[in-house]
């Protein structure tokens, strides 16, 4: 029987790039997302907004993240900074559904709360979700997780057990969701939000699953970069009038690297991270299969960032580590956790804690310049997959049409039958930013005058139509033709001033709009308490 409120079960993983799995080009055996893509709708012009906790908060609330108090990190950095934590301006897509009968489960990372060890109003238990299994930190061991929490309570013990392995706890609890959800409100529908860490670093793996891809990845970043442009050039995901970018002048070429096997390896994990969450999605799948609801469920998925491009030199992998992650110096047998990228250090099990760098998101990015943090289009292009059979059929399709996370809010009340609410106890909620994306997904709808703007951490665009103008942190705006360039190539900039000066405008408004904060403010905050942004 089909229902007039669809179940809802968005799945959200961390730092992927737009071109690693499968139907999007990439190496890794993602036969499940596959699935979903061949009898759904793929989005070729999606985009996040650069970070995790924005990308979060920006999904969850249908607000531009500076919005909601998370502009950066979910570090405190008020009064001066952002709070980092969800603010009482903004409600959750599980707030929003609560008058349609919805009940809402989260399995996975939260990281839109400043507290992750004291339950605070920012936390998902009071922000509409009834049942939460999950991690409140953004980054950290996928055998020894902490900050591993269920509901209110602190479960870390739950790592304890030999077989534990965080991606595979973030499935079960998924599925154990779904099931329980039959249990006691099977006539309920719900929204299940699915948060994978995978494949953020550090660069942890299953045995069986990296003896997969040991020499999948021999012939070198130059190569798989032309190899996955072509087949996103056969797949019609990328028009074959954007040439490649150029391989990152600060990555050396293939030929050149000295340590081949162990670079081989770095992707080979990495790619063993994907592919164990592609494995989690088809249990899900399964299970809505199995209970003969998976017709009336409405499945999303995407990325919150591009490709991380960030390193962990060996000589400063502790303090980098320690700074950022609740980082465990020993495994649970009592080895010793060696931090770093290093040749001398094989990545993947539990006493290793490295990242696959940027010669690897350079390829996770393909075709695409920039990684996580910049609004180039490697930072905030993601993958974007919606299947529906009972709304949107099942012929396999690819809609063109720009949208960004805002949107995902707008689409889920759209289809679930509930207006944006205007009012909520205790709050009064900013009006939602975003736009439903479903006439983009049933007739392939457009819409060339609507603005997207982006910021985080001084870098910043703004794109309406064909054009996009962006910028880096310090330097000049950059005007690109999105139809003729959408690899960003030939800058236009000079050859339009107008348009500069009209999208720049924009940009001002709506930055003064959202409480964006001045990079300049926020480095004289850090500077003051002697450290630098998050990210460096």
């Amino acid at each position: 029987m089909t229902r007039s409120t669809p179940n809802i079960v968005l799945i959200l993983v961390d730092d992927m790039g737009f071109s690693d799995i499968g139907c999007y080009g990439g190496e890794v055996e993602t036969p499940n997302l596959d699935a979903l893509a061949a009898n759904g709708a793929m989005l070729t012009q999606f985009y996040n907004t650069a970070r995790c906790s924005p990308s979060r908060a920006s999904l969850m609330t249908g607000l531009h993240p500076h919005q909601t108090g998370i502009g950066i990190l979910n570090y405190d950095d008020a009064p001066d900074g952002y709070p980092g934590n969800l603010n009482d301006r903004c409600v959750t897509i599980a707030e929003a559904l609560q008058p349609a009968g919805y009940r809402s489960y989260v399995s996975g990372k939260w990281h839109m709360a400043g507290d992750i060890h004291n339950p605070t109003d920012a936390w998902p238990t009071r922000r509409g979700f009834e049942k939460f299994f999950g991690t409140l930190e953004g980054a950290g061991s996928f055998f020894r997780t902490r900050t591993l929490t269920r509901d209110e309570t602190n479960v870390e013990d739950e790592t304890l057990d030999p077989d534990f392995y965080y991606t595979d706890a973030i499935s079960d609890n998924a599925v154990r969701f779904i099931e329980d959800h039959r249990a006691e409100h099977a006539d309920d529908p719900f929204f299940l939000y699915v948060a994978y860490t995978a494949p953020h670093w550090p660069l942890h793996a299953l045995e069986e699953d990296v003896k997969k891809y040991l020499g999948r990845f021999d012939a070198g970043w130059d190569a798989l970069r032309q190899e996955r442009l072509e087949r996103l050039i056969a797949s019609g995901i990328i028009s074959e009038n954007w040439p490649l970018t150029d391989r990152d002048p600060r990555v050396p070429a293939w030929d050149d690297v000295e340590h081949k096997e162990w670079e081989a390896i770095r992707m080979a994990v990495y790619a063993a991270q994907l592919d164990r969450m592609d494995q989690g999605v088809g249990r899900i799948v399964g299970e809505l299969k199995e209970q003969g609801i998976f017709d009336d469920s409405i499945v999303i998925f995407l990325s919150d960032n591009g490709g991380c491009a960030e390193e962990m030199p060996i000589e400063t992998a502790r303090e980098f580590v320690t700074t950022y992650v609740t980082f465990d110096a020993e495994t649970r047998d009592g080895r010793e956790v060696r931090p770093g990228n290093d040749p001398s250090i094989v990545p993947g099990t539990e006493d290793t804690y490295a990242t696959y760098g940027r010669s690897w998101a350079n390829l996770s990015n393909t075709p695409f310049r920039e990684y996580k943090h910049w609004i180039h289009e490697g930072g905030i292009a993601t993958p974007f997959i919606a299947s529906w059979p009972a709304g949107l059929g099942t012929d396999p399709t690819l809609r063109t049409q720009p949208h960004q996370l805002t949107d995902v809010m707008s689409t889920l009340l759209d289809v679930a039958g509930v207006d944006y609410p205007t009012e909520y106890p205790g709050r009064e909620p900013l009006p939602a930013e975003g736009v439903s994306m479903m006439p983009t997904l049933r007739e392939g709808a457009t819409d060339e005058d609507r603005m997207l703007f982006w910021e985080h951490e001084g870098n910043c665009g703004v794109r309406r139509g064909a054009l996009k103008l962006v910028k880096k942190y310090g330097l000049d705006w950059e005007l690109y033709d999105m139809v003729e360039d959408r690899t960003e190539l030939h800058d236009i900039a000079a050859q339009h001033p107008e348009i500069v000066a009209e999208f720049s405008a924009a940009y001002d408004e709506w930055a003064a709009r959202c409480g964006v904060i001045p990079r300049e403010r926020v480095l004289e905050l850090y500077a003051r308490r002697g450290s630098g942004l998050p990210s460096e």
